[in-house]
């Protein structure tokens, strides 16, 4: 039977470890709110910035004369892994790591790999490894900004357009309820037109394009990568809230049930060293008689 002491010792310390997860998912709710919020309004406005941009480009020329459309032969790829700073959110940062190295070995395995990590977790994890790093920017979700933001899409954009990267891809939890966060692996550039029907009926529509179609392109296309830069950290964001926030309620729940174990194992201590003392007194009582 376990020693008294040492059982309330364990009891007091998964109290505590309690209290710490049902703070720490009051926080995480508090956080998801203004994140999903956040992700919420976004997602129409990319989605719309996107599709107009898909109208224009299939209203004349097409995509060739847009320098972030341009195709070449594979052989620098930068992939960009959005995890969090901080742990405690179940398999959230896992999951991006280990699409990451599936991504590598599956579909990059003879290329050149350079990795831009976005949350200190992934550039922990990268940091260490053979791939050329990118360390500039894993720090964005200190102070999570569209401007801040910006600068790493920036740079992925620029390195494209110098040539220095062939294909970059962001690697992201998509953002669906508290409970699912689905990883992505999304093109990021050369921008990938999609071929759908409706896109399809757009581009037999004449456009009227002012001042022109150059000035369009030249403005729109940046603002629409940067936007759906901003886009894949804003649903990362919301993802690592609500698995946080689920991690901490299944951590509260599992303390919950230890706790009643070791009260049940408590009192069966407590009351078999009390037996043990009354058996001790009679014992003793009896003796004093038969003497």
């Amino acid at each position: 039977m376990a020693n008294l002491k040492e059982v309330k010792e364990r009891i007091n310390s998964v109290v505590s470890t309690q209290q710490i997860t049902k703070a720490m998912k009051m926080v995480s709710a508090a956080k998801l709110r203004r994140a999903q919020d956040k992700i919420v309004q976004m997602r129409p406005y990319s989605q719309k910035l996107t599709q107009i941009l898909n109208n224009v480009s299939a209203s004349s020329e097409g995509a060739s004369d847009i320098v972030f459309a341009e195709k070449r032969e594979v052989k620098n790829v930068l992939i960009i892994p959005v995890t969090s700073d901080k742990g405690l959110c179940g398999a959230f940062n896992t999951n991006i790591i280990k699409a990451v190295n599936a991504a590598i070995s599956q579909r990059f395995a003879d290329k050149n790999i350079t990795i831009l990590p976005l949350g200190k977790k992934s550039f922990e994890a990268f940091k260490k490894r053979e791939f050329k790093l990118v360390p500039d920017y894993y720090q964005v979700f200190a102070d999570l900004t569209f401007d801040n933001v910006r600068n790493a899409a920036e740079y992925a954009m620029n390195s494209f357009v110098a040539g220095e990267y062939d294909q970059i891809y962001l690697v992201f939890n998509e953002f669906k309820n508290v409970a699912t966060q689905l990883v992505q692996v999304e093109q990021f550039l050369p921008m990938a037109k999609e071929d759908s029907a409706e896109e399809k009926s757009t581009a037999e529509v004449d456009y009227i394009l002012e001042p022109s179609r150059k000035y369009i392109i030249d403005e729109l296309v940046p603002t629409s990568l940067k936007i759906q830069f901003y886009k894949a950290v804003l649903e990362s964001n919301a993802s690592e809230h609500g698995a946080r926030m689920t991690a901490m309620d299944k951590a509260t729940d599992n303390a919950g049930e230890l706790l009643k174990e070791l009260r049940l194992m408590y009192n069966r201590s407590r009351q078999a060293a009390i037996t043990n003392e009354i058996l001790e007194i009679v014992s003793g009582a009896n003796a004093l008689e038969a003497s």
